[in-house]
């Protein structure tokens, strides 16, 4: 089997391209190598020009993969930068800060995303890249046939789940690539032909070569409900919120928000327009959300609120506060990833922001006039601006419809 799970050159070659510039002879480690397909191609074209490739540390606990990685590596003259290691993916022996770029092609369920995540981000050098894929849910309802098979196996969630996932473990998502069905066939192709060579064999071979039938027909049933996707997620830097500890706000919250919200402004009108915003209809439970500091007491808030735009429902990012002794410490980034990451999880599709043109674009945010959004005063260009969260989404144009509380 030349794969262990859906994939092919051409995307382990595309996820490369998203990683952006690399050192010149990058530190790779595959996670999950198999027999080798991803690290024999990263270490002959990941790096800079001219480098002649990556140095990869290959990973597997299956002896016979690593053995025919090795006499892979030899036969195309990479035998000195591939170096395959048997090791549990779950407990690596390496230091902090070992890799440049961890890379992980269809292994990380072997774990679980979320502990891959947060595993794994020790192992990155500064400015390290982690790379890796998922199955997940395409159909917003799967049927009871695909959840059957995939709750008993490996519970699926949806691309915006992960992505939720992903910004609160404390990445910035630098790219994602829903692979093509085509993927799935380098897999399934040979693994059909050799389910169809097998013999009867032992009664645990037989249960084996059950479950792999079950397997392939749940896929030409049910295919179009979910595939994989691939992730290319970067450690946020210091100073950029990957330390704090966000949640949504309990009524149990509420007055320290205000406290954060005066002491960040320095007047009472930000305070009062939360207070007001929670007894008006534009407010969205569950999009208030706070970063707590060391000893649990809140340390920043933001809040989204519905608005529209042209008509259209849209959310409005505002305020966004931190205590003044914490602030340029990173929670106030973290607090908008978190509510960023659960306002796309929800299903919302355009958030809009009045703020500084020099903090908000880290976050994706671009000038709302790009789309014919304007807002019903006049402002700078630069300071009004959008981010979009779900892009087959049409977004709308037209001026902003605030809730009565800000006055607009």
């Amino acid at each position: 089997m030349p794969r262990q799970a859906p994939g092919s050159d051409a995307t382990t070659r595309h996820l490369l391209s998203l990683c952006g510039p690399l050192p010149e002879r990058p530190r790779v480690l595959d996670l999950g190598c198999g027999p080798g397909r991803s690290a024999l191609l990263l270490a002959a074209e990941a790096g800079g020009p001219g480098t002649g490739g990556a140095e990869v540390t290959a990973v597997d606990l299956h002896e016979p993969f690593l053995e025919e990685l090795r006499t892979a590596a030899a036969d195309r003259g990479l035998s000195a930068r591939v170096h395959p290691v048997a090791a549990d993916m779950g407990a690596l022996p390496y230091e902090d800060g070992s890799f440049d770029l961890v890379w992980a092609e269809g292994s990380a369920y072997s774990i679980g995303f979320d502990t891959a995540l947060a595993r794994w981000k020790r192992l990155l050098a500064p400015g390290g890249t982690l790379v890796l894929t998922e199955c997940e849910w395409t159909a917003a309802e799967p049927s009871a046939g695909a959840r059957a098979f995939w709750d008993e196996h490996y519970p699926l969630r949806s691309t915006a789940a992960n992505l939720a996932a992903a910004q609160a473990a404390g990445y910035q998502v630098v790219g994602v690539h829903h692979q093509p069905d085509s993927d799935w066939a380098e897999y399934y192709g040979p693994l059909a032909e050799r389910v169809r060579a097998a013999g009867a064999g032992t009664p645990a071979a037989r249960a084996a070569l059950a479950a792999t039938r079950e397997e392939l027909g749940v896929r030409v049933r049910h295919g179009h409900e979910y595939r994989y996707t691939g992730y290319v997620l970067r450690p946020v830097a210091a100073g950029d919120g990957g330390a704090w500890r966000t949640r949504p706000e309990t009524a149990a919250d509420e007055a320290a928000v205000r406290e954060v919200n005066l002491a960040a402004f320095g007047t009472p009108l930000e305070a009062d327009l939360v207070d007001a915003l929670r007894t008006d209809d534009a407010w969205v439970p569950g999009l208030s959300y706070v970063a707590e500091g060391p000893d649990g007491s809140v340390a920043a808030h933001a809040l989204l609120t519905a608005c529209r735009v042209g008509g259209v429902r849209a959310l409005a990012l505002a305020p966004v506060a931190t205590a003044p002794a914490l602030q340029r410490s990173g929670a106030g980034s973290a607090v908008v990833r978190a509510l960023l990451a659960a306002a796309k999880e929800r299903g919302e599709a355009l958030v809009l922001v009045l703020g500084h043109p020099g903090y908000y674009p880290r976050f994706g945010f671009v000038p709302a006039s790009r789309f014919g959004i304007r807002a019903p005063f006049e402002v700078p260009d630069a300071a009004m601006m959008a981010l979009v969260l779900d892009d087959s989404v049409p977004v709308p144009a037209g001026t902003i419809a605030y809730p009565a509380p800000f006055g607009a």
